[in-house]
């Protein structure tokens, strides 16, 4: 499904992306100079290292369980949860168990 079938309709954020055994797999749905919001879909035991952005980004976590560091705290995060990775602080991310997210980052 391209971005252009998403564009203006409904769609389940679930279904717009699949696991893939031992990979991240990623789907930017909007990329363009205001912000990026991009779909994640991490198998079990996979992660992002440690690492910073210049700018916040809200994680919202679609299903599964993760554990989100952000400056050396450990956050277990879990369905219907949200986080908020200030800009320019370490931060990594953990699959507990396979997890799908919604990262939000607005450019300002």
């Amino acid at each position: 499904m391209s971005n252009d079938e998403v564009m203006g309709k409904v769609r389940s954020a679930l279904q717009l992306i699949a696991y893939q055994e031992g990979a991240i797999v990623s789907r930017t749905l909007v990329d363009n100079e205001q912000g990026t919001i991009t779909l994640f879909a991490f198998d079990s035991d996979q992660g992002l290292s440690e690492h910073t952005a210049p700018y916040d980004a809200l994680v919202y976590l679609l299903e599964g369980q993760a554990i989100v560091t952000i400056s050396g705290t450990d956050m277990t995060l879990q369905q219907g949860d949200l986080v908020i990775m200030p800009a320019h602080e370490p931060h990594a991310l953990k699959a507990s168990t396979q997890f799908k997210m919604m990262l939000t980052m607005i450019r300002s």
